[in-house]
């Protein structure tokens, strides 16, 4: 049966309404009060690789709308800073810097208001997609380089890092970096994460510090 809200929408925007009112994250999301339905993806990615521990400095790259932060919080992280080009409305316990976390001097800025290097980084950044898959791939893929470079020069020994990639080959170079300088890497789709969608984690802990991350 058409939605009544829909009168008026593209046939994409329908499709798109018709899956967040069918989906059940959704709800539970808007039940539990995270900020959105991804909080899902950080706590069953938290059931499966322990990354979250009681008084880790956290960064959360791309927080909007604060959901992962929010999930950082509840299990006993803090502080916990939050980095978006977008606003995001205040979470008790996080800092959030509206701005671009690669911007020339931003890091040691970043790490002054964490009050030293991170345990964990995180990344659910998701570019702006065009449909056309190659070109999406190259563009998260290039977030998550940033992600990484950014990890290097923040993470304290034995931290952890947690990005978004999509399904694709360009990701193993990124891969093999990160094996040089984590003792596990490794990918992971949680269930949160929509069946027909690309995105896989990346999930990297036990940092040890090597030039591999810097390397060109």
């Amino acid at each position: 049966m058409p939605l009544r809200s829909a009168r008026g929408r593209s046939s994409a925007s329908q499709r798109w309404l018709a899956r967040q009112l069918n989906d059940p994250y959704v709800q539970a999301a808007r039940q539990q009060g995270w900020r959105s339905r991804a909080a899902f993806k950080l706590l069953e990615l938290d059931e499966r690789f322990g990354l979250i521990r009681r008084g880790m400095r956290v960064f959360d790259l791309g927080a909007a709308p604060g959901g992962w932060t929010q999930v950082a919080l509840r299990r006993g992280a803090g502080p916990v800073v939050g980095v978006d080009l977008l606003p995001i409305d205040p979470i008790r316990g996080a800092v959030f810097i509206q701005g671009d976390f690669a911007a020339p001097g931003i890091t040691e800025r970043l790490k002054e208001l964490l009050g030293g290097p991170a345990d964990l980084v995180l990344s659910d950044m998701s570019p702006n997609t065009t449909g056309h898959a190659p070109t999406d791939h190259m563009r998260i893929m290039a977030l998550a380089e940033s992600a990484l470079d950014f990890s290097a020069a923040v993470l304290a020994p034995g931290g952890g890092f947690v990005a978004k990639v999509f399904q694709g080959g360009s990701e193993r170079a990124m891969l093999a970096r990160m094996k040089q300088s984590f003792a596990s890497v490794r990918h992971a789709k949680p269930p949160a994460s929509r069946k027909e969608s690309s995105e896989l984690y990346v999930v990297a802990t036990a940092f040890r510090r090597t030039s591999a991350l810097t390397a060109p």
